[in-house]
């Protein structure tokens, strides 16, 4: 009996392994979008996570959700200096996600200040 329990654990252990491993390697697409950044913001109440929207049209109706990781220093910075800029966003779309990482599967790994094709001015 003790085996079998110790067999099963292993195995449970291993193919949880097995799905982080294939989770936070291997990504479902990569891409870019453009829109106003709209909200960004760090929240969670076990685990802090970073998350945002930009909106990609003039009335709002398309919103574009996002999670940055921690170690993205750089990125959330930029993020933060140009909130309420049109920004264009390099992301990679992962099959899934841990609550520890964030609410989506798409993931910013580049922040690029953008020009409005609706308001050139800004």
């Amino acid at each position: 009996m003790k085996r079998f329990l110790f067999l099963f654990l292993g195995a449970l252990f291993l193919i949880f392994m097995l799905y982080f491993t294939f989770v936070s390697l291997v990504p479902y697409s990569e891409g870019t979008r453009s829109g106003e950044l709209i909200k960004f913001s760090h929240k969670g109440v076990i685990a802090k996570t970073w998350e945002g929207e930009i909106s990609q049209g003039i009335s709002g109706a398309q919103i574009f959700q996002f999670s940055v990781l921690d170690k993205n220093d750089e990125v959330i910075k930029d993020l933060q200096k140009n909130e309420g800029n049109y920004v264009k966003l390099t992301y990679i779309e992962r099959y899934a996600t841990f609550f520890f990482w964030g609410d989506t599967t798409y993931f910013i790994t580049e922040v690029e200040e953008g020009q409005s094709p609706h308001f050139r001015d800004r």
